[in-house]
């Protein structure tokens, strides 16, 4: 059964003309492609917020999610360093992607380039109930690793 469709506003600015909106690349992806709006060289370690060419009116209750394209951090070493990143429902600027270069070469973006999927998810807000004690679990206060590491894979 397909899932359902949430109305998203887009709208493409000057920059932004000529470039195909966010798209689903199959029947089955989560995520929708969202292509550069201009060119850029990151330098091993550089990070860039890449222009999409367009804003977006989110409904309320949702976020979009920006998430970095496998393909780009297998072979390239291209990822989203704040993942995911969100977007707002109540923001209207410019959705710009976040691209950092893990690798130890120049990696070249062109404007129309696949950089990153989006995701649009709805949100949960919570309500702080704050307490003087929490219930006791078998984990307990055990932080980092404490589950076991990869020495148990």
């Amino acid at each position: 059964m397909p899932s359902e469709r949430v109305p998203v506003q887009i709208k493409r600015l000057p920059h932004g003309h000529g470039l195909d909106l966010p798209a689903y690349a199959t029947d089955g992806a989560a995520g929708m492609d969202v292509l550069a709006a201009e060119n850029i060289i990151l330098r091993p370690g550089m990070r860039h917020a890449v222009a999409t060419g367009f804003a977006v009116a989110i409904p309320s209750g949702f976020e979009i999610q920006v998430r970095p394209r496998s393909g780009l951090a297998l072979k390239h070493g291209i990822s989203v360093p704040n993942t995911p990143g969100t977007v707002d429902s109540d923001y209207r600027g410019e959705v710009k992607v976040i691209l950092i270069n893990h690798s130890d070469d120049n990696f070249t973006v062109q404007r129309g380039d696949r950089i990153a999927q989006l995701i649009v998810s709805p949100v949960t807000l919570a309500s702080w109930e704050e307490v003087d004690e929490l219930d006791d679990t078998e984990r307990g206060a055990g932080g980092f690793g404490s589950t076991g590491g990869h020495a148990k894979l």
